[in-house]
């Protein structure tokens, strides 16, 4: 049945990269499926950007890496660290034998068009937009189906099944009782733009000083910049006037010049909270939580839209037929947890690891430290001197779980 007579095969809460996969992926396989985005558009600025070669393989699966290559793509071939000294490489990607040697990024809201304008070419998928899931309907212990507001009012949706895609602030996942288990996390993120002139470096890198971590994804004509704080700190700049933030900036990136003044309002900023944690249960009957809403991730190395795809693919693979034939169980739900936890738990080690050896150091993230610095850095030599083991440790991890992946889903259905 179609959205309009009230029931669909399966509703997916919220369109970011979870939902706009495991829509596409359900529709290609001849699911009636419905993805409920609460926005009216994808453009929003704090998205991850990170396409990792797993995903890169996904997108080939589904007969959409060339045209992914035709979006705004930057290929970047390691990941590397500007100190005060010159750069030092963290992770390299440059595997021969690899189909997509290199990690790539592109803006979120150019890649989730691309998966929904390819969704829609199949009659059983519809998006809707400006459309806000409220609440789970239930019937004894089972999610029966959704609730959702639109400009014209509220809605029910009765579904076959219902997933929570909708971000590490779910609602829905809320609504079905389920609490993640939190693994605290030492910093946030504030997020704005700098303009970018011809003559800055060409890749995304990572600013590293005493005081400061600054994550600098190059967007072409500009810098989206996310400027790693220690928790509770930015409600401290903010009882000031963002000359302070300027100040800050100026101090750790002299390459952005007098660049620094287009920042003129706390309004120019996004405010991160940054979260690591995971359900210890993914679904209920007739309800699922993948992506976010299932284990939220620190945005160290870029990790969180890659296992949110493969999330989404690992469910679609489960889930898939027994929803077209009507079969679906709890035992098809289970599998998807039981495929997804170890990746996830393996994955989250990772960043609190790093959390740890970089971010959650005693001053390391103090505002206050402005440290005499370089008036310009040194972006083309790297710095020769030893390295610790906790960072060659973190290179080879870093570089395995992102060039290979820790388990790589594959399209199945």
């Amino acid at each position: 049945m179609t959205v309009e007579e009230g029931r669909v095969d399966c509703c997916i809460v919220g369109c970011g990269p979870a939902g706009a996969i495991l829509g596409l992926i359900l529709a290609r396989a001849g699911v009636d499926v419905v993805v409920l985005e609460k926005h009216e558009d994808f453009f929003r600025d704090f998205r991850g950007d990170a396409i990792h070669p797993p995903t890169l393989g996904v997108l080939d699966e589904l007969g959409l890496i060339e045209r992914y290559f035709e979006l705004p793509v930057q290929r970047v071939l390691a990941m590397k660290i500007v100190t005060n000294e010159g750069v030092l490489p963290l992770a390299d990607f440059a595997d021969p034998s690899a189909k997509f040697p290199y990690v790539t990024y592109v803006p979120q809201w150019d890649f989730l068009s691309l998966l929904t304008d390819e969704a829609k070419r199949y009659p059983n998928f519809r998006l809707l937009m400006r459309a806000e899931g409220v609440d789970l309907l239930s019937e004894g212990t089972a999610i029966r189906g959704v609730r959702y507001r639109t400009p014209d009012g509220t809605h029910e949706l009765a579904t076959g099944l219902t997933v929570a895609a909708d971000g590490r602030r779910s609602r829905m996942r809320a609504s079905a009782g389920l609490v993640p288990k939190d693994f605290g996390a030492p910093m946030d993120l504030l997020w704005f733009r700098m303009p970018r002139v011809p003559t800055d470096p060409e890749e995304t890198f990572v600013r590293l000083a005493p005081g400061y971590v600054f994550a600098m994804v190059q967007r072409g004509t500009y810098w989206q910049i996310g400027y790693v704080v220690a928790k509770g700190t930015y409600q401290k700049l903010r009882a000031h006037d963002v000359g302070a933030l300027r100040t800050i900036v100026r101090h750790a990136l002299p390459f952005l010049g007098s660049r620094v003044d287009d920042l003129q309002s706390w309004e120019q900023v996004g405010f991160l909270e940054v979260q690591v944690n995971r359900l210890t249960k993914w679904h209920r009957s007739g309800f699922l939580c993948i992506g976010d809403a299932a284990h939220a991730s620190s945005p160290v190395a870029g990790f969180g839209v890659n296992m949110a795809v493969h999330d989404a693919v690992a469910a679609a693979n489960a889930i898939a037929g027994p929803l077209r034939d009507g079969t679906l169980s709890e035992r098809h739900l289970a599998r998807v947890k039981r495929r997804r936890q170890l990746p996830t738990i393996l994955t989250q080690a990772v960043q609190r690891l790093v959390q740890r050896e970089i971010v959650d150091v005693p001053d390391l993230l103090d505002p206050q430290r402005l440290a005499a610095l370089p008036a310009t850095l040194n972006l083309d030599q790297e710095v020769d001197q030893p390295v610790p083991a906790a960072t060659r440790l973190f290179r080879y991890l870093t570089g395995r779980v992102i060039t290979a992946g820790l388990r790589s889903e594959h399209v199945r259905v």
